[in-house]
């Protein structure tokens, strides 16, 4: 970049970023005031007791990236889910590179159903099953865009089908739809965006993947099989997109609506049900199963969300 531009981004691009930033926040009043619910929602994680056990209930596996800074929302995201479903939840998470002894601890104490995968025993799992030799933009993009970690850290050397989470997730109803995929896993599964955000053009998408993508494709629920994943594929698939049009924050967003292009016959989670970027009075009086809290939603989720979650 030259010096000129370097100057135009510092003194005009990143000030009326930042002032749009705001606004969509609701002001710097709001902002405050999210901040601090964020401060009391990390308090009371640290209080959460371990994730309940239903006799006679389904059981099901989560898989969730998380680290220092996620913790206290994948502790909210799993006990919701369990009280919500009457479930008895197993949980995989999976460090990403964050998560020190103080977190590590807080996390255990949800209960011995929950197992940290640490960052020594992912990277060995990749230098077995996706070495730096034949992979180096995967690599690359592991170690400098966590967001692909949701795809990688579950499910490379790994078979069988699982459902990846994301932690910004809380669930007030039972997720019948869910509760049956995990009954009998068929085909993939996937949530519905409140808008298309793949973070590259379509028709570049679609000429790669063979096959028109799916629309509003959102990867907060994301039900896919190991053994179903060509890594050779989707090393190819990143090193085009990247040479065409740069590395994007939705990548794998884009990646997963590319592997789900291919599957005409998946299960797509009902939008109204699974509903992403829920309104200030869905937030407020929650109807829909399943709150995803993305973009300007995380004011309602700091604000009211995790409030309604029983102790």
């Amino acid at each position: 970049m030259s010096a000129a531009g370097k100057l135009l981004l510092y003194l005009y691009h990143t000030p009326v970023g930042l002032l749009r930033d705001s606004a969509r926040a609701g002001g710097p009043l709001a902002q405050w005031q999210t901040a601090r619910n964020r401060r009391e929602m990390e308090l009371a994680a640290g209080y959460l007791p371990a994730l309940p056990v239903y006799g006679g209930g389904p059981t099901v596996v989560l898989h969730l990236l998380s680290g220092r800074k996620f913790w206290y929302q994948t502790a909210f995201c799993l006990h919701s889910f369990a009280r919500a479903a009457q479930a008895t939840v197993h949980a995989e998470i999976y460090d990403d590179g964050t998560l020190d002894p103080e977190v590590t601890g807080r996390l255990l104490r949800l209960g011995p159903r929950l197992r940290i995968h640490r960052p020594a025993d992912i990277r060995a799992r990749l230098e077995e099953f996706l070495p730096a030799a034949r992979f180096p933009v995967l690599r690359e993009r592991w170690r400098n865009y966590p967001n692909l970690r949701k795809l990688t850290d579950p499910h490379v050397g790994s078979r069988g089908w699982k459902l990846v989470i994301d932690s910004d997730l809380l669930f007030f109803r039972r997720p019948d739809q869910l509760l049956r995929w995990f009954e009998a896993p068929d085909r993939p599964l996937q949530a519905v965006d409140c808008t298309e955000s793949y973070g590259y053009s379509r028709s570049l998408l679609e000429r790669l993947a063979g096959a028109p993508l799916p629309s509003r494709l959102n990867v907060g629920l994301c039900g896919l099989r190991g053994e179903d994943l060509n890594w050779e594929e989707l090393e190819s698939w990143c090193a085009e997109l990247i040479a065409a049009e740069r590395t994007n924050y939705y990548l794998e967003q884009a990646l997963v609506a590319m592997l789900m292009a291919r599957v005409p016959a998946r299960t797509i989670a009902d939008a109204a049900d699974y509903l992403t970027r829920p309104s200030r009075a869905e937030a407020q009086h929650p109807r829909a199963v399943m709150h995803h809290y993305v973009a300007e939603s995380k004011r309602w989720y700091f604000g009211t969300g995790w409030r309604q979650i029983p102790p």
